[in-house]
């Protein structure tokens, strides 16, 4: 990877997928734990800081913290602590150079900062996603009644929604993306709810009631994520396909609503013809970027194979760590110089090609879809 074009250097991002940092400090099983989605380092497997993404995090990260490239593990993380949360944060999400922030919400395991705190630390608006699962949940835990159950969800969703530029669904962790593409009936919500408050499990895992969830999401307006493809090991990647959506994409293509097809690894080239055979659909490879590290590049090529230069959009789905914001703004960055000098090398594209897709890119498509410039 050479110098970066200056279109691309010049980018200030917006990040349409990301999550909230701690504010705790961490020990090295902590930062581990939170470097890819392995859950930790373990006693067969090694360090996580001999993979991809840890060799990243020592050559890109370090300097950030005043340090060599390539600091050894211990000497980063004593840096580290020696900052401190707060100084760490705040240094790495200035690094990653963003304009805005669409925050996903729903998922806090532990101390993370709200959308507020992120978007003060970044300089940058913060925007909120809300996570269908999450509001089904919150109205169980009130104990409705199975036939008064939708309405509820509706009404909750509605208030979340007020001032939020985005709803996401995590169905491929829970049931996969084989979704019917028929609204669900209320009699059919009814008697899923029914089974599900029944059951006692604050965890929904229903695929009528997922469903349920997307069509609410598409009847708000308001672009509708889906997780595809890899994640933890909570996740049936099999069934993470996003092909397995196509009949609910040909049902919802007359809705107006955007669906975003988010991080998409090993499916990203499914996720791209999708993108390009359906107007409402538009992708990303978040989360992946920054675990490929040095390969990044190679995965932002093959996604761009297909995916029209007007559906392809930044995300970091970073989480827990700020530098996995910096890292994913880097590598996307790098990797994106990459595939527009290759087609300038080539002669397919002008330099004021390059620069326009580098805009659309980086934060064009984001503000257009989420509609960024009206709030």
């Amino acid at each position: 990877m050479g110098s970066l074009l200056p279109s691309v250097e010049a980018l200030q991002l917006v990040d349409h997928h990301c999550h909230g940092v701690v504010r705790h400090d961490l020990d090295r099983d902590g930062f581990e734990s939170m470097l890819n989605e392995s859950g930790g380092p373990g006693p067969l497997g090694g360090s996580l800081f001999d993979s991809q993404i840890g060799l990243a995090v020592r050559r890109w990260c370090a300097p950030v913290l005043d340090l060599p490239p390539h600091a050894r593990p211990d000497d980063y993380l004593a840096r580290r602590a020696e900052l401190g949360p707060d100084e760490v944060n705040r240094r790495f999400l200035r690094a990653a150079g963003t304009a805005a922030l669409c925050v996903d919400t729903g998922y806090t395991p532990d101390a993370i900062l709200s959308p507020g705190e992120m978007g003060e630390l970044a300089k940058a608006p913060a925007y909120e996603v809300i996570r269908l699962e999450r509001v089904a949940e919150e109205v169980a835990a009130t104990e409705p009644s199975p036939l008064d159950f939708a309405d509820a969800v509706r009404s909750r969703l509605h208030e979340r929604a007020e001032n939020a530029v985005g709803v996401k669904s995590i169905a491929a962790y829970r049931v996969g993306l084989d979704l019917p593409a028929e609204r669900p009936s209320d009699s059919e919500v009814a008697a899923a709810a029914g089974d599900w408050l029944a059951s006692g499990n604050p965890r929904l895992a229903n695929v009528t009631l997922h469903a349920f969830l997307v069509w609410c999401g598409i009847d708000l307006g308001l672009p509708l994520q889906f997780h595809v493809g890899y994640g933890d090991s909570d996740v049936d990647l099999h069934r993470c396909d996003p092909l397995l959506l196509t009949p609910l994409l040909r049902a919802t293509q007359d809705s107006g609503t955007p669906i975003m097809l988010l991080h998409n690894y090993p499916y990203h080239r499914n996720a791209g013809y999708l993108a390009q055979v359906f107007p409402h659909v538009f992708a990303d490879v978040g989360l992946a970027t920054h675990n490929l590290g040095h390969r990044a590049p190679a995965l932002i090529a093959e996604a761009l194979e297909l995916i029209p230069f007007g559906k392809f959009l930044y995300s970091s789905d970073a989480f827990g760590l700020p530098e996995l914001y910096h890292l994913g703004a880097l590598l996307f960055r790098r990797g994106l110089s990459d595939f527009l000098r290759d087609g300038l090398d080539d002669g397919a594209w002008t330099e004021a090609d390059a620069g326009r897709i580098a805009e659309l890119a980086g934060a064009g498509n984001a503000r257009r879809v989420y509609r960024l410039d009206e709030r």
